[in-house]
């Protein structure tokens, strides 16, 4: 019975580790980010999100999270509209990503993001499985993953672990890394 009762204690740490563990997104530093095109909102207006046009300004993060209004989709979207200054400071763009309809991310904008940043409809799922971000047990969702892309398309940063917790700080510290080899001329 002991016995048991430690093989399903350790079994169960396994799993726990494994569900908890952050893990790395496919697509790598160094490789070309693909370009997209999504309706997106921001402070409740609707408008054309093109990659390719927010890096003719600067860096450009793209974060992917499941659905809009869940807990760790809110946590995330706070610390992203609280650090959106350090964004601004470093000439990023930041814009969220999710399966959601654009009428319920209208919403989301205002209240969540405090109107601070862009959230775009990726509602096919095309640009969440372009950038390998589609959340493997439950595939209707995204899986919480990261970019940072510079203004020349490479990606020099990515994270992905459905803890929103680090996704603000790491992806600001990547971009301060790469602030300081490119400065502004």
């Amino acid at each position: 019975m002991n016995r048991r009762f430690v093989s399903f204690c350790a079994l169960a740490a396994v799993a726990l580790f494994a569900l908890t563990a952050p893990v790395f997104a496919a697509l790598a530093v160094g490789a070309k980010a693909p370009d997209f095109t999504l309706q997106a909102t921001q402070g409740g207006n609707v408008f054309t999100f093109s990659l390719a046009d927010a890096l003719k300004k600067g860096p450009v993060v793209v974060y992917f999270y499941p659905a809009a209004f869940t807990t760790g989709c809110t946590i995330e979207a706070h610390e992203f509209a609280d650090a959106i200054d350090q964004y601004h400071a470093l000439g990023a763009t930041v814009i969220g990503v999710s399966h959601d309809q654009l009428a319920t991310l209208q919403k989301f904008s205002v209240s969540e993001c405090r109107s601070k940043f862009a959230v775009a409809a990726d509602t096919q799922q095309t640009v969440e499985k372009a950038y390998d971000a589609v959340l493997s047990q439950h595939p209707e969702y995204a899986n919480r993953t990261s970019y940072v892309i510079a203004p020349d398309g490479t990606i020099i940063y990515s994270y992905t672990n459905l803890d929103p917790s680090l996704h603000v700080q790491n992806t600001l510290a990547a971009l301060k890394t790469w602030s300081a080899a490119h400065p502004k001329k």
